[in-house]
C-alpha cells in the first residue's frame, strides 16, 4: 500500500475540519470588518441626505432671490409697477376703480379706504 492510501481517511477529517476553520476565520474576518464599515456606511447616508436638504435649500433661496431681483428691477424701471404697489400698501383707488382683495383662508379681510 501506498501512503497516499494509508493517510487518506486522516486527510478527509482533518481536511474537512481544516475547511471549516478557514471558512470560520474568513467569516470573523468579514463580521470585524462589518463592525468597522457600518457606521461609515450610516455616516455616508446621513451626509448625502444632509446634501440633498442643502440643495434643496440652495435651489428655494435661488428662486426666492430671482423673485426679489425681478421686483428690484420693477422698482427701478417701472412706473406704474411702483404706482400700484404705493397704493396698495396704502389703500388708495383711482376714480371708478373696483379693488378685490383675495386673503388667503383663516386671515381677516381688511377693509379698502373710501375715496
Amino acid at each position: 500500500m501506498s501512503t497516499r492510501e494509508e493517510t487518506a481517511p486522516q486527510r478527509g477529517i482533518f481536511g474537512a475540519l481544516n475547511r471549516a476553520l478557514a471558512i470560520l476565520i474568513t467569516l470573523a474576518i468579514l463580521a470585524i470588518a462589518a463592525v468597522f464599515f457600518i457606521p461609515e456606511i450610516q455616516r455616508h447616508r446621513e451626509e448625502r441626505a444632509e446634501i440633498e436638504r442643502l440643495r434643496s435649500e440652495v435651489q428655494r433661496q435661488e428662486l426666492a432671490l430671482a423673485e426679489k431681483t425681478r421686483e428690484l428691477q420693477l422698482l427701478r424701471s417701472d412706473p406704474a409697477y411702483v404706482e400700484i404697489l404705493a397704493r396698495d400698501k396704502l389703500d388708495l383707488m383711482k376714480e371708478g376703480e373696483t379693488i378685490f382683495r383675495i386673503t388667503p383662508s383663516g386671515a381677516a379681510p381688511t377693509e379698502p379706504a373710501s375715496p
